[in-house]
Order: structure tokens, then sequence, then C-alpha cells
């Protein structure tokens, strides 16, 4: 399940990062009073996820088992990882439309309807894994059986939440025709986001790939470990994007004063949790990670990686809000340039050769990935400096 759950990951991120263009797009058009673009980037944004995620489900199916074996999958785990991701894949429309409805909800400065969708998604994925895993014991095909009914329900109350709202957008059959300007609109922003989004995580995947190769139980405890940061760093992410969601309207209606007040107190809320969240984990790491783990040499192997990479938890706030601040004022590919630096430079070559250097703990590696934030967040404050003073934030280009 670890392995698995990183290699979809991967593709949910994407999706996500690839949405954000429709955030972007939606949130200038209403902060313009430009409802018709909004119901065109929509209804395109529709055709084009789906035909994507529908592709990219057959194509994930065909190589799963080549996939399997790339992310050096130990032998123990190949057969229950290949059925995880077979279900998941079969899933990653579900996953696309969900996130094009919450992309669609953002871009129209409502962050809540999202929240309560995935909030009962959430329960019922929890009580499937109870019944799928727990009374039936189907390991990890239960756990995938019951993330792809969840997310299916959390579509399907979407359709309904959002039908429901009175809004001033009706999306209408001729939205759904691919037309080049607004599908050209939304890639531009949505293509580096999901890249650097995905680079991100691809990095993470090579981290498993190195932890995969040490054994088992640093197999587990690294997947475990990456799980957990995925729930923790949810603060930072959602102030990423609370700041290209409400930038984007802001810039729409030309208040650069008050989109960069947006990225000031993003980043203030994301840098406080983060300290308070590092200080919490090096306390009680132990018993958080024990709490999912029985096995006492994952506990302690797991403890030490968390111990280290939560330091991360600081930094890469900085940069996820420059990023989603960027990205609104279709300066996306600044994002994607610090990201690709950070994988390439540090967070890859740094895992690999402290894990080669301290083969007795895990500690060191984790250091990695704060590193790589770092060289992010430097790269973010010099760029926006820079165009700060030339007035880049002052107006919307379209």
């Amino acid at each position: 399940m670890g392995n698995g759950a990183q290699t979809l990951y991967i593709i949910t991120v994407t999706l996500v990062g690839l949405a954000m263009g429709t955030t972007v797009i939606v949130g200038h058009a209403v902060g313009s009073r430009r409802f018709d673009r909004a119901e065109t980037a929509i209804g395109n944004t529709i055709t084009l996820f789906m035909g994507v995620s529908v592709v990219l489900a057959a194509v994930l199916l065909a190589l799963c088992p080549q996939i399997v074996t790339l992310i050096g999958t130990p032998v123990e785990a190949v057969e229950g990882t290949a059925a995880y991701l077979r279900i998941c894949f079969v899933g990653i429309p579900f996953i696309a439309a969900y996130n094009i409805l919450s992309a669609i909800f953002r871009g129209l400065g409502d962050s809540r309807s999202p929240m309560y969708v995935i909030g009962v998604a959430c329960i019922i994925n929890i009580a499937l894994d109870f019944l799928f895993i727990g009374h039936m014991g189907l390991g990890p095909v239960g756990a995938a059986l019951g993330t792809v009914t969840a997310q299916t329900a959390s579509v399907a109350l979407a359709l309904v939440w959002l039908k429901s709202r009175r809004t001033n957008i009706h999306v209408k059959r001729s939205d759904l025709r691919p037309q080049p300007e607004a599908l050209g609109s939304i890639l531009k922003i949505g293509v580096p986001v999901a890249v650097q989004d995905g680079c991100i995580q691809v990095a993470f995947m090579f981290i498993t790939v190195i932890a995969n190769h040490r054994g088992l139980v640093e197999a587990a405890a690294v997947g475990l470990v990456e799980k957990m940061i995925s729930f923790l760093f949810i603060v930072p992410s959602s102030m990423g994007a609370t700041v290209s969601a409400l930038t984007a309207q802001n810039a729409g209606a030309g208040k650069g004063d008050r989109a960069r007040q947006v990225l000031k107190d993003a980043m203030t809320i994301s840098v406080v949790y983060g300290c308070l969240i590092t200080v919490l984990m090096w306390l009680v790491a132990p018993a958080f990670i024990g709490f999912f783990a029985k096995d006492a040499a994952v506990v302690a192997a797991g403890t030490g990686y968390m111990r280290s990479y939560i330091f991360d938890a600081i930094f890469a706030g900085i940069h996820i809000c420059f990023s989603g601040f960027f990205a609104a004022y279709g300066k996306s590919y600044i994002g994607f340039a610090h990201n690709v630096l950070a994988v390439a430079l540090i967070r890859v070559p740094g895992a690999w050769l402290l894990s080669n250097a301290y083969s007795d703990t895990l500690f060191p590696m984790g250091i990695a990935s704060p590193c790589g934030s770092i060289l992010s967040a430097v790269i973010c404050v010099v760029a926006f400096t820079v165009l700060n003073r030339r007035g880049a934030f002052d107006k919307l280009v379209a």
C-alpha cells in the first residue's frame, strides 16, 4: 500500500496541478465579472480532463507490471502493490472529475464546498477500510476498493452540490466544444504547475526506491512517513491553493495590493504552522508512528526519518505560496523552474548520497527534502523581489 499509494499520489498531484489553470482562469473571469469566459473555461476543462484521464488510466493499466518493477518494490510486496494499483488506475477518471469540480469551486472563491465533499468521502473511505480490510481481510485490494468507491461518491456529491448553488455561471453544451484559446490559457498555467508538482512526487518516488533497495523495514518506514507527511502538509498545501484562487480574483479585479497581502498572510500562517508541527513531531514521533505500525524496527526507522523530514514543513509553505501567487499572474514557469532545480540539485542526489553514507539510519536521508525547499524558497524570494520592483504584480496582463 505504501508503494502503491506513492505512485497514485504522483498522478493525483499532477492532475491537481493541471487543474490550477482552471482555478486561475475562472478566478480572473469572476474578478473581472466576465462570466462567459468562466463558462468556456469550465466546459473546456471538463472535455480536456475526461479525455486525458481515460487515456492515462488505459496506459497505466497496461504498464502496471513495469511500474511495480521500476519502483523497486520488495518481492514480498509485489503482488499486493500490483493489485492495489490496478484498481486505483481504474478510478483515475473519478480522481480527475473531483479535481475539476474542486478547481471550479476554488475559482468561484468557495473552498468550503470541496472540504465538505471530501470530508464525507473520507468518512466513507474509513468505513469501507474497516469493512474491506478489517472485516473481510482483503488487504491492499480492500484499500484500493475503498479509495475508488469513496472517490466516486465524492464526484457524485460534488456534482449535486454544484448544481444546487446559485451562481452567474451556467455551462452550456457549446462550452464543452474544444476552443484553442481557452485550452491554451488553461494549459499555459496548468502544465508548468502539473510538471513541477509531478517532479516533486517523482523525487519522493526516487526516495521510495532508495528505501525499497535498503530492505522491507526501511521501505515500510518511508512509505508510512510519506503518507503522514502528506497529511501534515495539508496546511501549507491548502495555503498554496488559497493564494492562487484569491490572487486570481484580485488580479482580475486589478487589486494588486490585496493580492500581495494574501501572499504575505498565507506564508505567515504556513511558517507558524510549520514551526509548531516540527516541534510536535520531535516530541511525539515515536508514539505517532507507533499508532500505525507495531513493528519496533519500523517505528525506530520511521522516527529518524520523520524527525529530519519534518523541517520541510517550515520551508515548503513559503515556496508553495509563492508558486500559487506566480501562477495566478500567469507566471507558473517560475514555480516549475525552482522545483525542477531543487529536485535535480538537492532532493534526489542528496537523498541518495546521504542514504549511502549512513546505511544504519534514515535520519540523514530525510534532510534532503527541507534543503531542497530552502533552495526553492530563496529562488522565489529573489524572483518576487525583482518582478515586484518592475511592477509586474500591479496589473494583470492577459
